[in-house]
């Protein structure tokens, strides 16, 4: 069965990237604050980058481009079969 997934506020977050910012590890935040170490580190991660927890905010240029394509190639595919149709 699968987790519930959990929602944080992004001052909980900064609270958190605050910590490690501090030099506490990133293992012994998890461990206090129930979370995957993993949560930590792509926390700080994303809001070291951008400044931002929002995922377009922390995309590279190449992502934002290959969702651009997808969405172009998405629209030209429903044209396509528009056209066939006629």
């Amino acid at each position: 069965m699968a987790g519930k997934v959990k929602n944080y506020t992004d001052d909980f977050k900064k609270q958190i990237v605050a910590l490690r910012q501090n030099g506490k590890p990133a293992a012994e935040i998890a461990r206090e604050y129930q979370l995957a170490k993993s949560t930590v580190v792509k926390w700080t991660n994303d809001y070291g980058n951008t400044g931002s927890f929002k995922a377009k905010d922390n995309r590279t240029d190449e992502e934002n481009e290959l969702i651009r394509l997808r969405k172009e190639n998405k629209q030209l595919l429903m044209e396509n079969d528009i056209l066939k149709q006629a």
